[in-house]
């Protein structure tokens, strides 16, 4: 069967069978493989992150390839030196059709790679998604682990940011106190199971805080980092903002004052 015959089964929320899972994940791996860690992407973009919220996003944002995508994983926070936004979205392990979501998104990729850029977050590994959902579903509609461990072989070559226009990276968590500049993250070793320490794993799970610089975070992995950190990121990477995921938003989206320049 093809992409596109995946695609469209795909968006009648039927999952495909184990042996179309293994070819998707295999071509959309090796595609990820060729990404760098900070993937760039121009814009016009819609930056993004339960199933029929996904269809009814490309219904009002526009269809793929008419349309620009990134995808970030439970949620989107822009932070920069004035503002910074939320906006609830997710991969896996936050609904019934994590496997539908994902499927179809990695078909999109499959079809489209220059159009749709698909970003790590903390719940694409293999300890979190046995906690939180994403395993059990998959043995359910499967009757075993296949899929999942294919799925998980394609989360360790994710993108761990996205730059656009060379001025707003995307990135899931946060910042991290070993990675001043652009050019460390890009160096990170990410083909792998996210650490639960170090670099990696504070990309993936830090969060912006009313704190002076770092601090402890109470997830008990990466940090709490204030808007002294994020000015100075910004200003030594020529930054303009930092969109992040990682924090759910009830009202969809939230503009707050956070993080503000001094200047």
């Amino acid at each position: 069967m093809s992409v596109s015959k995946w695609v469209e089964k795909a968006k009648e929320c039927r999952f495909l069978s184990e042996t179309e899972m293994k070819q998707l994940c295999e071509i959309v791996k090796e595609l990820l493989m060729e990404e760098s860690n900070i993937q760039p992407v121009s814009s016009p973009v819609t930056i993004c992150g339960q199933f029929y919220d996904l269809l009814e996003l490309f219904r009002v944002g526009g269809q793929i390839p008419d349309t620009k995508y990134v995808f970030m994983v439970n949620g989107l926070i822009l932070i920069s030196r004035t503002i910074f936004t939320r906006i609830k979205g997710d991969f896996v392990d936050r609904g019934y059709f994590s496997l539908e979501t994902f499927t179809l998104l990695m078909c999109f990729k499959a079809s489209y790679p220059d159009r749709i850029t698909l970003l790590r977050g903390n719940h694409e590994s293999r300890q979190i998604t046995q906690v939180y959902g994403f395993y059990d579903e998959c043995q359910t509609k499967y009757g075993n682990a296949n899929v999942w461990k294919y799925c998980c072989r394609v989360f360790d070559f994710l993108a761990i940011a996205a730059i656009i226009d060379g001025k707003i990276l995307c990135v899931h968590g946060g910042l991290s106190p070993e990675t001043r500049t652009l050019d460390q993250i890009r160096i990170v070793a990410r083909a792998q199971e996210i650490p639960h320490e170090g670099a990696f794993c504070d990309l993936m799970w830090s969060d912006p805080e009313e704190v002076e610089t770092w601090a402890v975070s109470p997830r008990g992995a990466g940090w709490l980092f204030g808007d002294k950190v994020t000015s100075e990121f910004n200003h030594v990477n020529d930054l303009y903002l930092i969109a992040r995921a990682h924090q759910l938003v009830q009202e969809g989206f939230k503009v707050g004052t956070l993080h503000k320049n001094k200047d």
